[in-house]
C-alpha cells in the first residue's frame, strides 16, 4: 500500500520554531513497522513521487529512488531531473527509520546542508482511478 508521508522542516538555527511552510509529500510503499518497503517500490516505483515545497519558491517534483552504495548497501535520494544528478537530495539512513507521525528523518539538500524533518502524517494514498475512454 502506499502512503504520502508529509514532513515539515524541523528546528534549526534559521528556523528555532521549525516551519510547516518548508517540507516534503513523499509517496512511498511502507511495511507493517512503517520501513520503506522496498519489495513493493519496485513494483510500484513510478508511483513514488516526491513534492517539495519551500515558502516563497515553487514547488519542485521529483521520484524517490534508490541507489547502490551508503549504509546498508543502498541509498533512497530524491530525483527531479533524470538528466543529471546535480540535483537529487539524499536522505540520510531512510532504509532504516521508521515514518511514523512525531518522529524524524533528515534530507541532504541540493546545496549538500543536512536537514532535519518532522514527520507530520502519515497517510494511506487514495487508489487512482482509472480513466475510461
Amino acid at each position: 500500500m502506499l502512503y504520502v508521508i508529509t514532513l515539515h522542516l524541523a528546528r534549526t538555527s534559521g528556523y528555532p520554531e521549525g516551519s510547516p511552510r518548508h517540507g516534503y509529500e513523499i509517496t512511498a510503499p511502507l511495511d507493517l513497522d512503517g520501513h520503506i518497503d522496498t519489495a513493493a517500490w519496485q513494483e510500484q516505483r513510478d508511483l513514488c513521487r516526491v513534492r517539495r515545497f519551500s515558502a516563497g519558491e515553487p514547488d519542485r517534483h521529483g521520484w524517490l529512488l534508490r541507489g547502490a552504495g551508503g549504509a546498508g548497501g543502498a541509498t533512497w535520494f530524491i530525483d527531479y531531473d533524470d538528466s543529471g544528478s546535480d540535483d537529487d537530495e539524499a536522505g540520510y539512513r531512510l532504509d532504516r527509520h521508521r515514518f511514523v507521525v512525531g518522529d524524524y528523518v533528515s534530507i541532504r539538500d541540493g546545496d549538500g546542508h543536512l536537514q532535519p524533518f518532522q514527520i507530520i502524517a502519515v497517510k494511506p494514498r487514495a487508489p487512482v482511478k482509472p480513466v475510461i475512454a
